[in-house]
């Protein structure tokens, strides 16, 4: 038999050799202990003494001189004694040892004993007479206790030092601290990912093509004079597919890929990040060419001198130094492409990101409607699905879902079919999926009083009325009065358009839309509660959103006082306090004209909202085709995302193919209410909003 054929790990096992010393030890001090337990044994006077010896229960007298001690062991016959048996098997833990020593006797001095022990003998016959026996003894116990320890002591700091200079396994090597942590996948341990497995991102995936084909081939370029990039950066939200696409690379590329977090040069000791920067780099410069790949590098490359304080020695600012002279230092060779991935492209310093390190920025943004059909392809090649599964539908569903999600609600879907024992995953079984990820988990069994569902559904109706007679509102899917997540009683949900500018009158309705639970609520009750909180946050930030960042007020005018880079701590506001009061009133009137236009609504379209009410109460879910049903189809004619999707010669509006080219610095959009949550309790912390 080989070797790899003992292990599976192609190695045998190694021999735990240091754990069979230490039992050894304890097993040497466990038999000398048993064999010299003078301080287990029970201790008599000298008148029971003499008792046991003339009645003839005595074998043997040992008179230790150093010690001042005799020990007294019995004769098989007095062993079986019940007195002597119970008072041996009291006080030692071993059990009897038959050869004794059973017994001790302190006594004053040796002659002493003699003496007295001559005055015994003079009252039995010569024949009961037993001789006494010198001794003098050392304490062979105490003295192995000593020198045990000290033996421990060594044989520990030897193996402290064997797991310091690397010998003893991973976690230990702290000699070896300045060593880099970069995992090497190369031909033998070849990833098993590739382009295939990354939709979504084809733009992404052209520019790490380019890389990968350079390196299997930089003839191709290099005729032209071109030159080998240094590195690239992939930038995008998290969950977007930039780790899986790194993977990719490596399961795609010929060359070794080395792959590394951050994380991994920080560490407590002065200098390591830089030490194995300059390792990363030497081992890289050994393989080339090569990829190394830094997820998170963000990590690492802060801006410098942010948050410093004065005469500090940081020592994340000398692992960038590090970072930034091995990537294109004095000495660099070619050969070495970095790519780096972050979520968090604000913070990193400007000299890591000029051309000649990171050549390339790739962004990686979330998936538009053709991208997310393209994911959703990928991750149910694995599962189990019906016929009626439309990929289309699916990803009209999912606006804003990044590839993570969409994984996330594939496998949920599975879950939830397999929890029902079904041998295939239907439509059904998506909706649902995609409704927990939004929403969160369904809680039907949550009790609610007969008045709080009410309102719950009064507030909902009033949602699904005030979209349904609003032309700019997105379209409806289904309003539910199930509670779910962690304090909502009530969800709805919208389908809302894929678009990247929104006009004053499109942000309107959608505030008007968002004030129809609390105006449905102060209408038909005549009192409010507590459950329009998240509605009232979207609100609010909706309307500060049109007057300090749009400059869609035409009392403050085209001013904007959004700041990209200004950093989370920023306490500064650039305007006066007599601005900061105007932008407050006229929030205030957004926020007031758009609740009157809602209460308007709802109070024309009074009968519809019983209705729909009433039908809530008793399905607790309807969907569109319900309220096509109950209240007539929409009084406008807008062809949804779904719609322009799958008709062949789908045509977007105008405006919205017009400012997509324009949408290139704008600032980010408010968030859309894609689903209405409510009631809430006040204390209640904020509610997870749906995706945008």
């Amino acid at each position: 038999m080989s070797d790899k054929e003992k292990s599976p790990l192609g190695k045998n096992p190694r021999q735990n050799y240091q754990m069979w010393i230490i039992l050894a030890l304890v097993a040497v001090v466990l038999v000398v202990s048993y064999f010299s337990r003078t301080g287990d044994l029970v201790e008599i006077q000298s008148s029971r003494f003499e008792d046991m010896v003339t009645r003839k229960d005595v074998k043997k007298i040992i008179v230790i001189k150093n010690e001042d001690l005799v020990e007294i062991t019995l004769n098989a016959e007095a062993l079986q004694n019940s007195i002597y048996k119970q008072e041996m098997d009291s006080s030692s833990p071993f059990g009897v040892n038959p050869n004794g020593p059973h017994y001790k006797l302190r006594i004053g001095s040796v002659d002493q004993f003699a003496e007295y022990y001559k005055e015994i003998n003079s009252k039995i016959s010569r024949e009961q007479r037993i001789d006494l026996k010198y001794e003098e003894r050392s304490d062979i116990t105490g003295m192995l206790f000593n020198w045990g320890f000290f033996f421990l002591i060594l044989f520990g700091f030897w193996m402290l030092m064997r797991r310091m200079t690397g010998g003893g396994g991973p976690g230990g090597q702290i000699f070896n601290i300045g060593k880099s942590k970069a995992a090497l996948f190369d031909a033998e341990n070849k990833v098993k990912i590739t382009f295939a497995d990354v939709a979504g991102l084809d733009e992404a995936k052209e520019e790490v093509k380019e890389i990968v084909e350079f390196l299997k081939s930089p003839e191709k370029f290099t005729k032209l004079g071109g030159k080998i990039p240094k590195g690239a950066l992939l930038v995008g939200p998290p969950g977007t597919g930039k780790t899986l696409l790194a993977k990719a690379v490596a399961g795609e590329a010929a060359v070794p890929f080395f792959s590394l977090s951050g994380s991994d040069f920080v560490e407590m000791f002065v200098g390591v990040g830089a030490a194995r920067v300059r390792d990363l780099f030497k081992q890289a410069k050994e393989k080339a060419p090569c990829i190394v790949f830094i997820d998170e590098i963000d990590a690492i490359g802060r801006s410098r001198g942010r948050g410093q304080l004065p005469g500090a020695n940081d020592e994340r600012e000398n692992t960038l130094n590090s970072l930034l002279v091995e990537m294109d230092g004095f000495a660099t060779d070619s050969g070495v492409i970095i790519l780096g991935a972050t979520n968090r492209p604000d913070v990193l310093d400007s000299a890591l990101l000029r051309p000649g390190r990171f050549d390339r920025q790739i962004s990686i943004d979330k998936p538009d409607i053709v991208g997310r059909e393209h994911i959703f392809r990928v991750h149910l090649k694995p599962i189990k699905i019906s016929k009626d599964v439309d990929t289309k539908k699916l990803a009209a569903q999912t606006p804003g879902f990044a590839g993570a999600e969409i994984a996330n609600v594939c496998n949920e879907a599975a879950l939830i079919a397999a929890r029902k024992d079904k041998k295939e995953v239907d439509m059904i079984d998506f909706q649902d999926a995609i409704d927990r990820v939004i929403g969160g988990l369904e809680k039907k069994t949550k009790i609610i009083s007969p008045e709080e569902k009410k309102i719950v559904a009064y507030h909902e109706a009033g949602h699904a009325v005030a979209g349904w007679f609003l032309e700019h509102a997105d379209p409806l899917v289904k309003v539910s009065i199930v509670p779910r997540g962690i304090a909502a009683l009530g969800y709805a949900q919208y389908l809302p358009k894929e678009q990247f500018l929104y006009q004053t009158e499109q942000l309107i309705d959608e505030m008007c839309m968002t004030f129809g639970g609390r105006a449905s609520e102060e209408l038909v009750f005549g009192k409010i509660s507590t459950g329009a909180l998240s509605d009232l946050e979207r609100i609010t930030k909706m309307a500060y959103s049109i007057v300090t960042i749009y400059g869609m007020n035409p009392e403050i005018g085209n001013l904007s006082f959004y700041d990209s880079k200004q950093s989370e701590y920023n306490f500064n506001k650039p305007y006066s306090d007599a601005t900061a009061e105007k932008i407050d009133q006229e929030v205030k009137k957004i926020i007031d004209a758009a609740y009157k236009r809602t209460k308007d609504l709802l109070e024309k379209h009074r009968d519809k909202l019983e209705i729909i009410a009433k039908e809530l109460l008793e399905k607790e879910i309807i969907f569109q085709s319900d309220l096509e049903r109950l209240i007539g189809k929409r009084p406008f004619v807008n062809q949804t995302t779904y719609q322009k999707f799958t008709n062949d010669n789908g045509k977007g509006d105008d405006k919205t193919e017009v400012v997509a080219e324009e949408n290139s610095d704008q600032a980010p959009l408010p968030d859309d209410p894609k689903q209405d949550e409510s009631p809430k309790t006040p204390a209640a912390e904020e509610k997870k909003d749906s995706a945008t």
